[in-house]
This record gives C-alpha cells, structure tokens and sequence, in this order.
C-alpha cells in the first residue's frame, strides 16, 4: 500500500534532489521538422504536453505562445512557434481525439494556442482533475511532481525569454521536463488508480490552492 499526502508544503521541496531529463530533446524550428516530429509522436498512445509564452512586465502587453512541448518517455520534441506559427500537421495532432495529450491548467493552454490559431483541441487529459479524482490537493507541476517522486523541478527558466533565437540549454532542459514530467505522473497515477493500492493521508487540511503552474 502506497501512502501519498494530500499536499506538500513548499519548505519540503528546497532539500529534495533536481529531477532532469535524460532523453533526447529536439528543437522544431521549420515545417520539415514538424511534420517529421508529429509522424513520430503520432505513433504514440499518449504524450505529455506543456506552452511556455515569452512573460511581459509592461501592463497591458502581451505576447503570443512561443513554444509547445510534447514529449514521450525518451524523446522531447520542442516547437518554437514564434518561428513556424501552428502547421496543419501539428494542428491536426492537437485535434486528434485518438491520441491521449497530459497537461497542467491545460484551459489556459489552450486560450494561448487559440491566440495562433482557430482549432478544436481533443484527447487531453487535465492531471488537476485527474489528481484530484484521487484525492491529491496540490494543483501546479513542481509540488505534484515533488509529492509523488520526492524530486524537485526547477523553476528558474519560467520568465526567461521564449522567443530568443537559439534556446539556452536550460530552457530546453525546463521545457523538456514540464512535458515529460506531466506524462510520467499520468502514467504512475493511471497504474496507482488501477490498482487501487494507495491511500491518501491528509497531512494538510484542506485550503485554497491557487497555484496553476
């Protein structure tokens, strides 16, 4: 039997280990490759899914979606959108109800991706509810993640520039992670739920929790 608390604080994440990708991570910065990408991860059953968006800190400017990230077990496929916009190829992937996508406040995702390009997303799966479903209280990436792997996801790249020329390896490290860490956690929870071998220890009482990412 698998014991899990209901939350994490967040002082228990400083002193855990930093989770990072070990898996191939490619850049998608021409309709070539992201044809070639989609046919890849096409294969796939299920992916995990993440956007990251260039901040603003001037009120009332704001920037299109830069980047969409898929990923598999081993490979992280990172679309630099700003560059190549949203292809037919990767709209019909998005849209494809066959192909099970995973992400975080995936709502606000997809206001982004509408931002790019009209297009009706199907196949996702929202881990909030998934995770909720089961009694896990905790709504963004990094606390998840901790709670049920005892790693922590750094952070440190989310404001950084998502439209600069080249991304830094950092950035691909973080953007890789984002997407392959929410299938893993779909993955882990789907098996938990399905065997039913755990049990939810309500370490926290139950608050507000307005973090989405």
């Amino acid at each position: 039997m698998i014991e899990l608390p209901n939350k994490i604080d967040k002082s228990e994440l400083a002193d855990k280990p930093r989770v990072a990708f070990e898996g191939i991570v490619e850049e998608i910065d021409t309709e070539e490759k992201a044809q070639i990408a989609i046919g890849l991860l096409s294969k796939e059953k299920i992916v995990g899914f993440d956007t990251e968006t260039r901040p603003s800190f001037t009120r009332g400017v704001a920037h299109k979606i830069a980047l969409l990230q898929l990923s598999t077990k081993n490979n992280a496929y990172l679309f630099r959108l700003n560059k190549i916009g949203i292809p037919d190829c990767v709209a019909g992937f998005l849209s494809d109800p066959n192909i099970i996508k995973v992400g975080i406040s995936i709502k606000d995702d997809f206001h982004s991706l509408s931002s790019r390009r009209e297009m009706k997303p199907a196949g996702f799966v929202e881990l909030q509810d998934l995770c909720g479903g089961m009694g896990i209280e905790e709504k963004g990436l990094q606390k998840l993640y901790c709670l049920l792997f005892k790693e922590r996801i750094s952070k440190n790249q989310q404001l950084s520039n998502w439209e600069i020329d080249s991304l830094t390896e950092s950035q691909r490290q973080y953007a890789a992670i984002d997407a392959w860490a929410c299938l893993r956690i779909y993955e882990y929870v789907a098996d938990l739920k399905k065997s039913g071998e755990y049990r939810i220890i309500k370490k926290y009482a139950e608050e507000s929790n307005t973090e989405a990412r």
